[in-house]
């Protein structure tokens, strides 16, 4: 924006500097040129007093300092012939002055001014002075320099106070682009420092007026959702009531193990949405994984199925809290097991990636994402509400990583989680 505003103005200038400049230094040059052929006029007149009221010699002297003095040739024609002064050919223009008539005339490399003078002995007699060049466009150069640096200088100072200018409403503009990017990250803290033009203050003001909205929006949002989430607890008291009231211990206590479970994750959920901000969280990533794997393990063994798990010695820091990682890995096995017959197996690997990142790759031997590919979110073909996938991806975006999907060599689907560095 800095430049194209200095462009503009700069071409602006031009434009008005040119309209003016260039009238002005045809005005110097023609104001030039009449002050040379005056000054040559005079001098002309100055020596045609002389023509007939002096000797030839003394005419001759007077020509001659008359070209001295004023640096210009001086010429007399007389009537029968003779020059005197400085040697000049007699031309067409030097013959009609001597007619009678006054009158200057273009001359090859310059201009002559010829005075008539009626009376002269023998006839009418002839003073010319030779105008060259450098006589008639005297001084025009210099101060065709002088606009010339005048304009230069113009235009600079109209660019200075253009980019001054312009600095103003792009650092103003930038400071409400920084904000938006905070927003967008996350930080709902971030305000506009309203600066610069009257327009880019109320676009300060109502970007403030929209990051209080989306902060008020997002907080009844989370209220909301914790309370349905504590809703829950009610049921949960139920199903633990019921599982004390078994009579068998050991059904009693995998029943309430359960129980506890599923109400240690409601409690994440409150947490979570509580949270004004998404803060930056971490955790080794080989206990989390370990942990989930055998959880589900026992489920595993009751529908025969094989379990492989292959984790790289840790310590593995992720940027992902240890609730979210749990409920990633949580999400990804429960997909294997909702969506794979009984029987079928899978295979957790947790590896170290590049540039300090984590690699978990879950893979089964079901029968694949089919035709259609992977689901969208909240679509399933099992019943469930298909968010699974969604919530490891967010888990793996979060922490600046990726989610990919593909085909496993066990013969089924093969989801691939990359996790971003602490």
């Amino acid at each position: 924006m800095r430049r194209r505003l200095a462009v503009l103005v700069a071409a602006t200038t031009s434009l008005v500097l040119v309209s003016l400049l260039v009238p002005l230094a045809l005005l110097v040059r023609s104001t030039a040129w009449s002050e040379a052929v005056a000054s040559a006029t005079r001098t002309a007149e100055s020596v045609a007093v002389a023509v007939g009221a002096v000797d030839e010699d003394t005419l001759r002297l007077t020509a001659e300092q008359a070209s001295a003095s004023s640096g210009r040739p001086v010429t007399v024609f007389l009537a029968d012939g003779r020059v005197l002064g400085t040697d000049a050919p007699r031309t067409a223009a030097v013959e009609l002055a001597a007619r009678g008539r006054s009158l200057s005339a273009v001359a090859p490399g310059g201009r002559e001014i010829l005075v008539a003078v009626e009376g002269a002995p023998g006839g009418a007699a002839v003073v010319r002075v030779f105008l060259d060049e450098g006589d008639l466009m005297a001084g025009v150069r210099r101060t065709w320099l002088a606009l010339l640096i005048l304009g230069a200088a113009l235009v600079g100072i109209g660019i200075l106070v253009a980019d001054r200018f312009a600095r103003a409403v792009v650092r103003s503009t930038t400071a409400l682009a920084e904000v938006s990017h905070r927003l967008a990250t996350g930080d709902l803290t971030a305000r506009a420092t309203p600066l610069g033009p009257p327009e880019v203050r109320t676009a300060g003001l109502a970007l403030n007026h929209l990051a209080g909205r989306i902060s008020d929006l997002l907080a009844e949002e989370r209220e909301v959702v914790a309370d349905v989430s504590h809703r829950l607890r009610t049921p949960l008291t139920g199903l633990r009531l019921e599982a004390e009231s078994l009579s068998d211990p050991e059904e009693a206590a995998r029943i309430e193990a359960r129980v506890d479970a599923l109400e240690r994750a409601v409690t994440a959920v409150i947490n979570d949405v509580r949270r004004r901000s998404k803060e930056r969280a971490s955790c080794d990533a080989a206990p989390v994984v370990r942990d989930r794997v055998a959880f589900w393990s026992v489920l595993a063994e009751d529908q025969s199925r094989a379990v492989a798990l292959d984790l790289a010695p840790g310590p593995l820091p992720v940027g992902v809290s240890a609730e979210d990682l749990a409920a990633c890995v949580d999400a990804l096995l429960g997909n294997v097991f909702a969506h794979t017959p009984d029987g079928g197996a899978f295979r957790v690997r947790l590896a170290a990636g590049d540039g300090g990142t984590a690699v978990l790759t879950v893979s089964d031997a079901g029968p694949g994402f089919g035709p259609g590919g992977p689901p969208r979110r909240g679509e399933s073909g099992a019943g469930s509400t298909g968010l699974g996938l969604d919530i490891a991806r967010r888990a793996a975006e979060e922490s600046g990583g990726s989610l990919a999907l593909g085909e496993s060599d066990l013969g089924g689907a093969e989801v691939r989680l990359v996790l971003g560095s602490a």
